[in-house]
């Protein structure tokens, strides 16, 4: 595709329409002047997904900072940016605050008061939900305030080619429903989510291809940790590539996990039992199915009122009924499958990178507040806390004059080229799945490294159309080759 396009303008550059990019554009005064991008239809992010809550001390009856502190750094094992995780303990609750007078609407008690539940990890019940839809209750009215506001616009299947750093800001090459446009910004932040779809079995929505890290990465920032990678223990067990996720509220509600032999297990590998952090679960079960030789797991929830499950579980509850499972009456089957970035575009307490002007916020950042595994229901509150961040360190560039102007004129797009090779994406997934998954195969990560190599290579300097599949290969290639580097 080849493609003239008159160049707009605008004061910030947001890529990514989940909780992350949106809370940031909101917290930006109004009359800056904001794009926001959604790759794909602006509900498929990862922040649609969760299913879980957000995790703040909202009271202090039975919690406090310290707890949730410590709750996060002991999941982490302790390699957190401890910084960071007073920053998103002791902030965070202000922002769940904002959200609510905003009109996210939480669960309530029957006190009255916000309803809390609890998952592995925590030792308090603090994580306040909307049944086990809290993500698209969230990004609901996020999204709906940003198109409601005059200085926000938010195009839909809009994917970023590349971003440059030129004297004033950012050139950003684009997508827009598969046309070629450019767009110009003084600042810009990145908030695309994780990398879930390098991997064949992920919990992630098909926009999860990493492209923010790899945009990020060839701009010049640093990128930290990326194989810091959370498998997540109980996904359905399906033959399906997007596996549909069973909330660890579910076992912070009672649910059992079984092995081949419908036997509870997690005693002979941590006190905890099916509360001990994700990282923990998973390595479980995966030490399980080595002891029995299957990969046959469940959860086991029917012990619960059939009208409780139906309140608390309605998303989930549908979700396996379409599978033909009951959750009332029978055994979920789950297997670990990949889950969430702790890793990603280093970032500091604002949410800059090592590039002037350019942001990270969200899955795709790296702030250190997760260490090497996320405590549940921490995302969405990173999510909050440092993009607000990311808002207020822009606004105090603007107040300080470091405020470039962005000049408009047109510019040439050349996305011609031949079609992408096929099944390139599969290769990578395939690779991923065998070489790096719960518990890393070093002799295979060294073959997957070399053919990931080549692949990358053979992306790079063949002429391929700038399509959105060969913007997506790319992205997966890229960040696969970093994972398996640093690894």
């Amino acid at each position: 595709m080849n493609g003239l396009t008159k160049s707009k303008v605008y004061d910030v550059l947001i890529v990514g329409a989940g909780v992350a990019g949106t809370y940031a554009a909101l917290n930006l005064p109004d009359d800056v002047n904001i794009l926001v991008l959604s790759k794909y239809e602006k509900t498929t992010c990862s922040s649609n997904l969760a299913q879980g809550g957000v995790a703040a001390v909202l009271d202090f009856e039975d919690d406090s900072f310290d707890l949730h502190y410590a709750d996060t750094l002991t999941a982490g094992r302790n390699a957190n940016n401890t910084e960071a995780v007073t920053m998103l303990v002791h902030e965070g609750p202000d922002d769940v605050r904002k959200i609510i007078s905003w009109g996210v609407q939480f669960d309530i008690n029957e006190k009255g008061k916000l309803s809390k539940t609890l998952e592995g990890g925590h030792s308090r019940r603090r994580i306040v939900h909307h049944k086990d839809t809290t993500g698209a209750e969230m990004v609901r009215v996020l999204q709906q305030k940003c198109e409601d506001a005059e200085n926000i616009e938010l195009v839909e299947n809009a994917v970023l080619v590349s971003l440059n750093p030129v004297r004033s800001g950012f050139r950003a090459e684009l997508l827009i429903n598969g046309e070629p446009h450019c767009v110009f910004s003084s600042f810009c932040i990145l908030a695309t989510g994780g990398i879930g779809r390098i991997y064949k079995y992920t919990t992630n929505p098909k926009s999860a291809t990493g492209d923010g890290i790899r945009i990020a990465y060839e701009c010049g920032a640093r990128i930290k940790n990326l194989e810091y990678i959370q498998f997540h223990p109980t996904a359905f067990n399906s033959d399906d590539g997007e596996q549909f996720l069973i909330s660890e509220s579910v076992r912070g509600e009672g649910a059992y996990l079984l092995n081949c032999h419908k036997e509870r297990f997690m005693d002979r590998y941590d006190p905890r039992l099916e509360l001990a952090p994700r990282d923990v679960v998973s390595m479980s079960i995966i030490l399980e199915s080595r002891r029995t030789g299957s990969n046959n797991f469940y959860l086991d929830i029917t012990h619960k009122d059939e009208e409780f499950l139906k309140n608390r579980f309605p998303g989930i509850r549908a979700g396996c009924l379409k599978k033909g499972i009951d959750i009332a009456k029978d055994l979920i089957p789950v297997f670990p499958c990949q889950h969430y970035l702790m890793g990603g575009i280093e970032v500091d307490a604002d949410s800059k990178t090592n590039v002037p002007r350019l942001y990270a916020c969200g899955e795709c950042s790296n702030t250190g507040v997760h260490g090497r595994n996320r405590l549940a229901s921490n995302s969405l509150l990173e999510a909050l806390v440092f993009s607000r961040h990311a808002a207020e360190d822009i606004i105090r560039c603007m107040s300080s004059g470091i405020f470039p102007s962005v000049p408009e004129h047109p510019y040439t797009l050349d996305y011609s080229g031949a079609p992408l090779p096929a099944n390139i994406r599969e290769d990578i997934k395939n690779l991923m799945q065998r070489a790096y998954f719960v518990v890393p195969d070093e002799g295979r990560m060294r073959v997957a490294k070399q053919q990931i190599e080549a692949i990358l290579m053979r992306l790079k300097g063949g002429k391929y159309a700038k399509t959105v599949e060969y913007c997506e290969a790319l992205s997966m290639a890229t960040c696969a080759y970093i994972i398996l580097n640093n690894a």
